[in-house]
């Protein structure tokens, strides 16, 4: 466990065709932000989710436009160089239908998306590659 206390808070609209998961971590870096926890709320053209099971994520994708019904994650460092976003959405058709898990690449924005991200200061948070899980997970060492 680490102790971190927040700093700036950033709001960013995403536009209509951008990859979310490229876009949120596109505004961290333009922030200098290595460390820190988002929000973000908005539509998808199309969605693609994660499922983990055994050591890898099996794909679920929505081939419809869908509402962000709730988007958060994190950002830290794989391996103390590159920044990495871990997103978990849930997203809703237009019955009302919620589907939900990991956000990976291929969710595509589509009117917009509203993201709100906190720096979190003082604290340098890893990822590094857990061979049981064949996940990469905080390391606090």
């Amino acid at each position: 466990m680490v102790e971190s206390k927040l700093g700036r808070v950033i709001f960013a609209r995403l536009f209509e065709n951008e990859d979310l998961l490229e876009a949120i971590s596109n505004t961290a870096r333009k922030a200098g932000i290595s460390a820190g926890f988002f929000i973000l709320i908005g539509t998808l053209r199309e969605a693609k989710l994660g499922f983990y099971r055994e050591g890898k994520y099996e794909p679920i994708q929505i081939d419809e436009p869908v509402e962000i019904v709730s988007c958060m994650g994190n950002i830290s460092l794989r391996e103390e160089k590159e920044l990495v976003v871990h997103a978990h959405i849930s997203v809703s058709d237009e019955k009302g239908q919620v589907s939900g898990g990991h956000a990976l690449p291929g969710c595509t924005v589509a009117a917009t998306a509203e993201l709100v991200l906190v720096e979190a200061v003082d604290v340098r948070l890893q990822k590094k590659f857990d061979e049981k899980t064949k996940l990469f997970l905080w390391s606090f060492e």
